[in-house]
């Protein structure tokens, strides 16, 4: 069985379905059509996953490659925000990001130019 979240997202609301063992929707009012109201902007749950992509990216910049792919997926989880899931197949968003070394500057790092 599934359990549908409702999330605020801009001037709206977005629902998402989620199976019913869902990590961290014991807590959510459930409204009279049997929607879980999370209580949250989506694009605050998705902020909880930030820190372990920042995370990969800085492990990986330390080889120095040509580019860097990162790929997982994201499920969103009720009062817990979203999680990383344990497989594409299991997310609600599947996040692919890739950088090239001289053009990704990390938030908070300057850039030098020499010249």
């Amino acid at each position: 069985m599934t359990e549908v979240l409702r999330y605020e997202v801009g001037s709206g609301t977005v629902l998402v379905e989620a199976a019913d063992n869902t990590y961290g929707v014991d807590h959510p009012a459930r409204n009279e059509q049997g929607i879980l109201d999370t209580g949250r902007r989506l694009e605050d749950a998705l902020a909880s996953v930030r820190p372990a992509a920042r995370a990969a990216l800085e492990a990986m910049a330390e080889l120095i490659p040509e580019q860097i792919q990162i790929e997982f997926g994201v499920k969103l989880a009720g009062d817990a925000g979203a999680v990383i899931a344990k497989s594409s197949s299991d997310a609600h968003f599947v996040l692919r990001m890739s950088w090239t070394p001289m053009a990704a500057v990390l938030p908070g790092e300057e850039t030098t130019h020499n010249g």
